[in-house]
């Protein structure tokens, strides 16, 4: 697939954009166990425009990410299109506008999957980020705002229309939020209809490789999105792509090997933030959700989750990796609420 005149080959695996995620280390992670395409954290125009500082933190790319995407969202058209421009500056390889995220207080104010209950304003706003940059651009959205307006089919043909260059669609509403099951009979219906000619990338629910092949047989998108699914399990890139190259599975990684990928990363981190005890509270989320399965784990991830320094965090990774470094992860069983 093609998004502009980035050339991806096969089936692309895209790291979704979520916030408090998807930094610069575990950026950097993903890249290395195998993802194509990552998006920084979404940020607002109204903060970009304003240069605050947090929001130029979350914009930094480094030539590792590449190819790479800065995802913008808001609800001004003129704030929007100037902060594409801003966004260009910075030299990622495309924009992406956030049209999905649910989260209250940013659809309140108009922003981001509030736009599905305002189709015309949401090619609006696309076709003036399109216009205002000379990067390509693409979306995210969702199917719709609640289970009876489901209006992904005319969104996707109003943001082609308007120039976008890919489509990434969640496969829920924004009432549901990120519960009950993905639906991924809709984003195949976008996918095969005669109207659309961009690229459609799947989201939603792939939790490991069997539901990734599954779900583009179901669809065949041109390429899938994995969010939640990488918390806690980076290499599932690695994972899908020798899925789909040869129908066998990966065995999953030992506990030894999770800590070692968790060293690099809080390392990172703690370069990148230049604080200690900044890096360790932005691990938490992966320490927690990194060993799936493992019998009897509670104690150490309890006391991962509690140290508030390197040297405590080592001297318990260090236990870890004595008392059970050979046992592998069991993912069979893991949720991604």
């Amino acid at each position: 697939m093609k998004i502009g005149s980035i050339e991806l080959e096969g089936t692309p695996l895209f790291l979704a954009p979520m916030e408090d995620v998807t930094y610069k280390s575990f950026r950097h992670i993903c890249k290395q166990n195998g993802v194509d395409v990552m998006y920084t954290e979404f940020v607002s125009s109204e903060a970009l425009i304003r240069e605050v500082e947090k929001t130029r933190l979350k914009m930094e790319i480094e030539d590792d990410d590449r190819p790479v995407a800065i995802q913008i969202y808001g609800y001004d058209l003129q704030s929007m299109a100037n902060a594409a421009r801003i966004a260009e500056e910075l030299e990622p390889d495309f924009i992406d506008i956030n049209f999905g995220c649910p989260m209250k207080k940013i659809v309140k104010k108009g922003a981001c999957s509030a736009l599905l209950q305002d189709l015309p304003k949401m090619q609006q706003m696309a076709a003036e980020v399109v216009k205002s940059v000379s990067l390509p651009v693409t979306a995210k959205t969702r199917l719709g705002w609640d289970e009876n307006n489901k209006v992904i089919l005319e969104a996707a043909e109003r943001l082609q229309d308007a120039g976008i260059s890919a489509l990434a669609v969640h496969g829920r509403t924004r009432s549901q939020l990120y519960t009950g099951e993905a639906d991924w009979t809709l984003i195949g219906e976008v996918k095969n209809s005669p109207h659309i000619h961009i690229p459609i990338i799947g989201n939603g629910d792939i939790n490991g490789p069997e539901k990734a092949a599954e779900l583009l047989r179901q669809t065949g998108v041109d390429g899938l999105m994995i969010g939640r699914g990488a918390i806690g399990r980076p290499w599932i890139f690695n994972e899908i792509k020798h899925y789909l190259r040869t129908g066998e599975l990966l065995p999953p990684p030992t506990v030894a090997e999770i800590i070692l990928q968790l060293q690099k990363q809080l390392s990172i981190t703690i370069d990148w933030k230049g604080n200690e005890k900044s890096a360790i509270l932005m691990m938490r989320r992966h320490f927690a959700r990194s060993f799936p399965g493992v019998p009897n784990f509670r104690n150490h991830r309890i006391k991962l989750l509690q140290a508030d320094n390197i040297e405590a965090i080592s001297a318990i990774m260090a236990n870890i990796v004595e008392h059970c470094g050979d046992l592998r992860v069991d993912y069979s069983n893991m949720s991604l609420k």
